[in-house]
């Protein structure tokens, strides 16, 4: 094996380990949608979220508390308290010298009580809709996230395919340079063409090798990237072609950002009626059963119902509730700035897809072109009737046209696939 082969070959290889079982790239989407490790981080921030709003609307439910213990004491007043609650007073219990200096006393007792809100100047259900609108917010901004990912796996999976064939055709040139370094090293040796004449043919197959190689280290750069989205390594044929695109999306869908900016939106104004929520009273009411006992059979019990309001102020509130306002107005900017800017990301997806159709068509035409050029000019050489620099200047613009064409292609998949994320669609048509 010669030298030149022994470098095509590991990527050679690379390209053809992949010519198994057919994968897509909604198979890639799917595949990263569920071993991304980033994505599953957020799965478990929108399961917080979820549980966080379960909670703000536990906040309106009433409040069990429930208490028993055992004591002992000789405190005054706990003494003669216990016995009170015991109902077990007597008329020595009355004696001053029993009041001051009373046995040590033992008892266990009970308490359960039962606490419902009835008004909390609208902070419980504020509290309870900003909580609703923050789970709402987190599952869009999931969304969202699952479609950039996806669109970053549309990138590496087209970027891989792209680099084998940018493999196959630095291979291709490779080969074509060491058939020229052949044929003019001959003439060198015959004494028919100028030893620098040699000396260009080997400057021009190194470069050639030089460009497998860098075309190699993209391929592999590309393939990690999809492997790391993926969460393994890709051992598949990728076998959705760039140019077998859907139909280019055309209506606008639900972008999952702008939901989530809007959820985000209404959260920030329920947080300023509850902070409004603070300036007013609260009422509630409360009721409670409890027993002390000095045995098993004897002791008290008691019940007590309570309705009550009260109101709290602190210098603090106000500055709260401007701090909530402000939160509020930047929350509604935010939308503002996002809805903005998701209308510019469509014009530019336009723009970058119509440039690219127009590229590939030039392309195309170029490569034709450089491939006729390139096979006239080898002949014409090999004739003796044109120098190698003629040839060698065909093989650069055949390598141009083809990294155009190329380039061209895979901006016009990925432009579609942008197009998609900034009009709501989903990209490459995988659905949720």
């Amino acid at each position: 094996m010669n030298r030149s082969l022994g470098l095509l070959l590991p990527f050679l290889t690379l390209a053809g380990l992949h010519a198994g079982a057919p994968f897509t790239i909604q198979d890639a989407i799917r595949r990263a949608w569920a071993g991304q490790s980033g994505l599953q981080a957020g799965e478990a921030m929108v399961d917080r979220a979820r549980a966080e709003a379960e909670g703000f609307r536990s906040l309106c439910l009433p409040t069990f508390s429930a208490s028993a213990g055992i004591t002992r004491s000789d405190e005054p007043m706990l003494a003669f308290g216990t016995r009170l609650d015991q109902a077990r007073i007597t008329q020595a219990d009355f004696n001053p010298a029993s009041l001051n200096h009373p046995a040590a006393l033992t008892g266990a007792g009970a308490l359960l009580s039962v606490t419902q809100p009835l008004y909390a100047g609208g902070r419980l259900q504020a509290a309870r809709r900003a909580g609703e609108a923050l789970a709402v917010a987190e599952g869009a901004s999931q969304a969202h996230r699952r479609q950039q990912v996806a669109l970053a796996v549309a990138q590496a999976y087209f970027g891989a395919q792209v680099a084998e064939q940018a493999v196959a055709w630095a291979a291709d040139t490779l080969r074509q340079a060491q058939e020229t370094e052949r044929f003019v090293q001959a003439r060198v040796d015959q004494g028919l063409l100028l030893r620098s004449e040699g000396e260009r043919a080997k400057a021009f197959r190194a470069q050639s090798e030089a460009g497998v190689a860098e075309a190699g280290q993209r391929l592999a750069s590309a393939r990690s990237a999809l492997a790391l989205l993926m969460g393994g390594e890709v051992p598949e044929a990728l076998s959705t072609q760039v140019e077998d695109a859907p139909a280019v999306p055309q209506d606008p869908g639900a972008r999952a950002d702008l939901a989530a900016a809007r959820a985000q939106g209404e959260a920030a104004r329920q947080g300023v009626a509850a902070a409004r929520g603070t300036l007013k009273p609260e009422v509630g009411v409360s009721l409670a059963a409890g027993t002390a006992r000095y045995s098993l059979k004897d002791g008290g019990t008691w019940t007590t119902a309570s309705v009550g309001a009260k109101w709290n102020f602190s210098f603090s509130d106000t500055p709260r509730i401007h701090a909530a306002q402000a939160t509020a107005r930047a929350a509604e900017l935010n939308l503002k700035w996002q809805e903005a800017q998701a209308g510019r990301d469509v014009s530019e997806a336009r723009n970058a897809m119509a440039t690219a159709v127009a590229r590939i068509a030039s392309a195309k035409v170029a490569v034709a072109a450089s491939e006729s050029v390139r096979a006239m000019r080898q002949a014409r050489h090999r004739e003796g009737l044109l120098p190698l620099v003629e040839v060698l200047d065909a093989e650069a613009g055949l390598a141009g046209a083809r990294t155009l064409l190329l380039n061209s292609q895979l901006d016009w998949r990925l432009g579609r696939a942008q197009l998609a994320l900034a009009l709501g669609q989903p990209v490459e048509d995988v659905k949720e």
